[in-house]
């Protein structure tokens, strides 16, 4: 199974971590997989190209990847909030159509 954490602080998502296999098939075949690991760093990719926001990238190896947003604010914050949301819709639907390979979960950051 894949579980997956956002992160919050308030209303604005500042974190993911995906970790695990689906298990749905094998490796290199595996549609959820392929699924979480697109929307994942379509995010991280969008959010550098298209925010000018470089994410701490804390894990990214076969498996996982989790990242943080840096303080951001003005323009960048309300752009990088609208990429964060289109991830958790992303990943939302692919948890309800596939509950039993992905497990979505949503946490508030401690300071």
């Amino acid at each position: 199974m894949i579980h997956i954490v956002l992160y919050r602080e308030g209303n604005r998502l500042t974190g993911f971590s995906a970790k695990g296999h689906s298990g749905y098939a094998e490796a290199g075949s595996d549609i959820i997989c392929a699924a979480v690991s697109i929307l994942g760093c379509t995010c991280v990719n969008s959010l550098e190209s298209v925010c000018g926001v470089v994410p701490r990238i804390r894990d990214n190896k076969e498996g996982s990847l989790v990242f943080d947003l840096p303080e951001l604010s003005g323009e960048q914050s309300h752009d990088a909030g609208i990429l964060m949301d289109a991830l958790k819709q992303g990943l939302s639907d692919l948890a309800e159509q596939y509950p039993e390979f992905v497990h979505l979960s949503i946490q508030e950051r401690r300071k």
